[in-house]
């Protein structure tokens, strides 16, 4: 099975960017558990029972993948769309400014 170097860029560059959401929001939860950005009440509820679905979707999908005999790079991709999924539109909510 060959695999194109440019697949696992690809995969590598997307992995950067679901690290750079997450942190983005790990830094908007901190701001608003201190009181230094506005966010919901409901926040810290939601930051632990979301990680559950994300990744039990991101493991079910991988498994998918891999029982399809798909690449190693197609099967990582499988397993990190959920989870970027869930970071990029976390960032998106808290990065709007409530008032």
């Amino acid at each position: 099975m060959h695999i194109l170097p440019i697949a696992y860029w690809a995969l590598g560059v997307r992995t950067a960017q679901m690290l750079a959401e997450a942190n983005t929001v790990i830094a908007f939860r901190f701001l608003g558990l201190s009181g230094g950005w506005p966010v919901s009440p409901m926040e810290s509820t939601r930051m632990v029972t979301e990680k559950g679905p994300a990744f039990i979707r991101s493991y079910g999908d991988a498994a998918v993948a891999a029982m399809k005999g798909k690449r190693l790079d197609q099967i990582a991709e499988a397993a990190l769309k959920p989870i970027g999924r869930k970071t990029r539109s976390n960032a998106k909510r808290l990065s709007r400014r409530r008032r």
